[in-house]
């Protein structure tokens, strides 16, 4: 009643000679993407049943063909052999070439031996609360996992012990005392991420980037009801650690919670895995773009702070310039450098930490609309410094205000977060594709047809893509979607950053 047994029984006639044709075509299409088949084809042998997995699994390991099972899931139906064709055709642990980083040599790329004598390197790929704490699965990609033996989390660097081992067969647990590579286990009692890499501490190597994106969107979310407050702190909590671009904070001043991550659907489903899984109604504000703000010239700065109440005061005095950092396409880099070109000891060694902690302060949140700002170097070149006055306060504030002073005179503008759109569509609505992507302010970077669909690539702002999946949903009758990933941050236009930095100023001039 499970599809446990698999019955077999002779084609029905009135069917043989449908399925002739479709072995004939089969090993038509084998042939022409393995020559150990090919040989057998042109000499006119019949291939055996045995030679033709042969040829199935070449050509899918060699990714030249893709075979598809038939069957139901709800009926029970066909799951024994879509099982058997995971093992006869996809690749074994073996068959593939594993890339790990080696972050010690700033995530420089090396390949992993599938060898259980290897140093461990095994990661953490999905997580579930379960009745007794977190259960992590964990994929070992080489060397070899023992219940109570000690690995560390190369991310947070903690060393953990790996208190109980269990292999998973659906929902039933198997408690095992070791694991080898290309083993797939779960493990309890170990708090991580989802996409942590654990070694065994003798290699510092990743399977994913330690660097993860900045989320490009953000959403004000609170419970419907205070009674789900507590379901909605564990919701928040379970989805960070199984999605690194998943953030969440909360808004010093309106004292809301936000959450942020890669876009409008990435924030969406966690708000419906809420409802869903948690029983908790939320409610969201207006999505929110990530802007960040930058400068396009150098600028000097020359700037005092003195604060003298009785007694001791604050004296710090820097010198210096701001300049931009661009990337080789000549945009804004992600970067926030401090540099140091003083000569002599005009600023007492110890208090330089103190300018750039400053710096690095006031970079957190530009004049134009309050958002960070990248894409910007602070070099000291000279400044002074009183015996008794001047301390880390002052020095932190100096720099701050120098940052201001200089920012201001530096051709400031604002960034928005442009995304990567890819929509594929029914040829004939090409046309509105592309008007409407045109009308959102998008640059069409290519497009590809077949017989009856076109893909179009696009660099479209995010700020613009509000709807979209409504709008490309009745321009193409319900046949059109699309997906997009962010892709990096440019300016805005004069008139958009005008209304951005005048809704900003009505805004603080209210706060105030």
């Amino acid at each position: 009643p499970k599809g446990d047994t698999v019955r077999r029984e002779a084609i029905p006639d009135d069917l043989a000679d449908r399925a002739a044709e479709a072995r004939a075509e089969l090993i038509e299409v084998l042939a022409d993407v393995d020559d150990e088949l090919a040989d057998i084809y042109l000499s006119g042998e019949e291939p055996s049943a045995e030679q033709l997995r042969g040829a199935v699994r070449r050509a899918t390991l060699a990714l030249k063909f893709t075979p598809v099972f038939m069957g139901s899931a709800f009926k029970n139906k066909g799951v024994q052999l879509l099982l058997d064709g995971v093992l006869d055709y996809l690749p074994a642990p073996n068959d593939v070439a594993n890339t790990a980083l080696d972050v010690a040599k700033d995530e420089e790329p090396l390949t992993l031996p599938t060898d259980a004598s290897a140093n461990l390197v095994a990661l953490a790929f999905k997580l579930e609360d379960g009745k007794f704490g977190q259960l992590t699965y964990m994929r070992l990609y080489s060397g070899t996992l023992k219940k109570g033996d000690f690995i560390t989390n190369v991310k947070s660097r903690k060393r953990v012990k790996v208190p109980r081992l269990v292999r998973m067969h659906s929902d039933d647990m198997e408690d095992i005392t070791e694991a080898k590579a290309g083993d797939i286990v779960a493990i309890f009692g170990v708090e991580c991420a989802s996409g942590d890499t654990f070694t065994d501490g003798k290699v510092d190597y990743a399977m994913s980037s330690m660097h993860t994106p900045d989320p490009v969107m953000s959403l004000a979310v609170s419970p419907k009801d205070q009674s789900s407050a507590g379901n909605f702190s564990k919701a928040l909590g379970r989805f960070q650690r199984e999605d690194p671009t998943f953030r969440v904070h909360l808004d010093p001043d309106s004292n809301q919670t936000i959450i942020s991550g890669m876009g409008e659907l990435h924030l969406e489903i966690y708000i419906e895995r809420m409802k869903r899984e948690y029983n908790t109604d939320v409610v969201s504000g207006k999505p929110q773009v990530n802007f960040r703000e930058t400068i396009r010239a150098p600028a000097k700065f020359d700037y005092t702070h003195k604060k003298q109440s009785g007694g001791s005061g604050q004296f710090g005095k820097v010198q210096g310039r701001l300049e931009p950092i661009l990337t080789e396409a000549g945009l804004a880099s992600n970067d926030v450098e401090f540099e140091v070109e003083i000569v002599g000891n005009p600023i007492p060694p110890q208090l330089i930490p103190s300018v750039e902690k400053g710096f690095r302060e006031a970079a957190n949140s530009g004049s134009l609309v309050g958002h960070a700002v990248q894409g910007v170097r602070f070099v000291l070149e000279d400044g002074a410094s009183h015996v008794v006055d001047s301390n880390d306060v002052a020095f932190r504030l100096a720099a701050q205000g120098a940052f201001r002073q200089a920012y201001a005179q530096a051709d400031p503008t604002v960034l928005e977060p442009i995304m990567a759109v890819e929509i594929t569509a029914p040829t004939e609505f090409q046309g509105s594709v592309i008007g409407s992507i045109n009308k959102r302010s998008g640059t069409i970077l290519g497009s590809e047809s077949d017989e009856s669909d076109v893909t179009v690539n696009a660099a479209v702002p995010l700020n613009n893509m509000f709807g979209y999946s409504t709008d490309l949903r009745s321009q193409t009758q319900g046949k059109g979607e699309f997906s997009m990933v962010y892709d990096h941050h440019a300016p805005v236009t004069a008139q958009t950053q005008k209304e951005l930095v005048t809704t900003f100023a009505r805004k603080r001039a209210g706060k105030d």
